[in-house]
């Protein structure tokens, strides 16, 4: 799961599903929830935001190092 998520981000998505079942708990299926409901799913893409970019960042290194290989056997 590390190859995926930051410890950061794994952090996060312990703390806000934990809060997110407490106050299901603590406020049963009311009106209430949807709001919980929207702030667990804007950390989940705010994650997979973070995630997408680390997978291109890691992309864009790859291809920048292959770059720079062809540079030096053309020198």
């Amino acid at each position: 799961m590390r190859k995926y998520f930051d410890i950061g981000s794994i952090i996060v998505i312990l703390i806000t599903l934990m809060l997110f079942v407490l106050a299901l708990f603590t406020k049963g299926l009311t009106h209430d929830i949807l709001l919980e409901a929207g702030i667990l799913l804007v950390s989940v893409k705010l994650i997979m935001m973070a995630y997408r970019n680390n997978v291109f960042y890691k992309d864009i290194i790859e291809e920048l190092k292959k770059l720079n290989q062809r540079l030096n056997k053309s020198n």
